[in-house]
């Protein structure tokens, strides 16, 4: 997505705005409330409160709790128009489904309190805040609805009103200071958190103006947000580039329910990501660290590769789930574990893809990514959980025989065997014979260092116990 202009707003619906004008009524107590729009909440500025009835008010398919939903039926169905009825039932039911113990828990809030807090719209009547209040309603019995027909709302300038209408920006920065609060809010998923950073600096604004918009962060000094930036990309923004490689790798690029479907989905494949990004190819993407591994340069995309079809199978029978594997990654293709390090990259040889003839049903119809997941776990799945098992065995048998003095005296026997000659570098591979040089004086030196520190323990604890006798 290309950005746009900060200035730019969206396009108001005239019927749907005159409509709201004509029906909104300020109810039996009027109100005003300060509002989290612009400078408005420092300003002290208020806004009036208004009652509109429920059948007026509209989801928003931009809404970050629901955003791996709807990105997934866009690139499945074609956009979604907001403004129709088919459009709105899609909504109602991604909303319905997202987090179904949070809905019930504000549906209780909902009868035991009603609204505590107004709803935001715009002023076609779109909403940034309240839409699974709204769908909560429509879905009480009808008993229980007949007191739930208005809801209480402040509603954003039109281009007739001071100020002018929200830009889009606005709207996202108003979404992004209201979606930490109360009243029964589910919580966003981390994936939908993702998706919804990333959407936002889509639109213009880029990481650092969220989360200066964010007063958790916005007071911090500058080394602590630097640190709290960071934090997000590596939590959020670099494990979702890693879901987006992932999706064009399995040929379904931007079907991102496939990857989890809602709070709890317990199909869910986030974590996975998250690990991976974190424990696995940020030491791809390391030079130094890949020295330290083992691992040349063109091994990255088959290891990838293998990540990828380890998140795919998901359940491992007997064996931890994905996430807990890709967490041994490092250590099985850890260098001084060649024969794991081989049993794993032995899974590049397995296509990541169904042929046609898989996918297809004897209806003739395509099955679903999840189905197709769930097939081609099937059809690999001697082989994954025996390579994996291998990977996981060799790894453990290396580490039983291994002491640190053996390891010691096996660095010693390779660096002074007959084969070390200076001059047999060519000439190309200087530079990083070089680097690893220098890491194995580093870390030689930090082992010197350790070993020294428990010299000198060793030696106050004897001569303290002598002292004692």
């Amino acid at each position: 997505m290309s950005q746009i202009s900060t200035s730019k707003t969206r396009e108001i619906i005239d019927d749907f705005a005159r409509e709201i004008s004509k029906r909104k009524t300020k109810g039996p107590k009027p109100s005003k409330v300060v509002i989290n729009f612009r400078n408005e909440r420092h300003d002290g500025f208020e806004r009036d409160v208004f009652w509109v009835p429920v059948e007026l008010l509209l989801f928003r398919k931009d809404n970050g709790r629901i955003r791996a939903e709807v990105a997934t039926y866009e690139k499945e169905h074609g956009l979604l128009v907001e403004k129709t009825e088919e459009a709105q039932d899609v909504l109602r039911t991604m909303l319905k489904e997202n987090d179904i113990e949070k809905n019930v828990e504000l549906r209780y809030s909902i009868l035991h309190e009603g609204q505590r807090e107004p709803a935001i719209i715009t002023c076609d009547g779109f909403l940034i805040n309240g839409n699974r209040r709204k769908m909560i309603i429509e879905t009480l019995p009808e008993q229980q609805r007949t007191k739930f027909r208005d809801m209480r709302v402040v509603i954003l300038p039109s281009a007739n009103d001071l100020g002018g209408p929200p830009t889009l920006v606005e709207i996202e920065q108003i979404e992004n200071r209201y979606q930490h609060q109360g009243e029964g809010k589910a919580e966003y998923s981390k994936f939908n958190t993702a998706l919804s950073i990333k959407r936002k600096i889509d639109l213009g604004m880029s990481l650092v103006e969220q989360m200066k918009d964010d007063p958790i962060y916005a007071s911090r000094s500058e080394k602590e947000f630097n640190k709290a930036v960071k934090m997000f990309e590596d939590q959020y923004l670099k494990p979702l580039e890693c879901i987006d490689r992932y999706l064009t790798h399995l040929g379904r690029p931007g079907l991102y329910n496939t990857i989890a479907s809602g709070v709890g989905d317990p199909e869910g494949r986030w974590q996975a990501f998250l690990d991976y990004y974190n424990l696995v190819y940020k030491k791809l993407e390391n030079a130094k660290q890949r020295i330290r591994l083992g691992i040349n340069e063109d091994e990255i995309g088959i290891i990838e590769d293998v990540a990828f079809k380890v998140i795919r199978k998901r359940e491992f029978q007997n064996l931890p789930k994905a996430h807990q594997i890709i967490r041994e990654f490092p250590k099985w293709l850890d260098i001084k574990n060649q024969d794991s390090k081989k049993a794993l990259l032995q899974l590049k040889a397995i296509d990541i893809r169904l042929t046609r003839d898989e996918y297809i049903g004897n209806d003739g119809k395509e099955y679903d990514e999840r189905t197709k997941d769930k097939f081609w776990g099937e059809k690999y799945s001697t082989i994954l959980h025996r390579q994996i098992n291998k990977a996981k065995n060799c790894f453990e048998h290396v580490k039983e025989l291994e002491t640190p003095i053996s390891l010691l005296e096996a660095a010693l026997k390779k660096l002074t065997h007959d084969n070390m000659q200076t001059e047999s570098v060519s000439l190309t591979d200087i530079p990083k014979a070089l680097e690893i040089v220098r890491y194995i004086w580093e870390r030689a030196q930090e082992i010197e260092s350790e070993l020294d520190h428990h010299r000198m323990e060793l030696k106050k604890l004897s001569e303290k116990y002598n002292k004692d006798k």
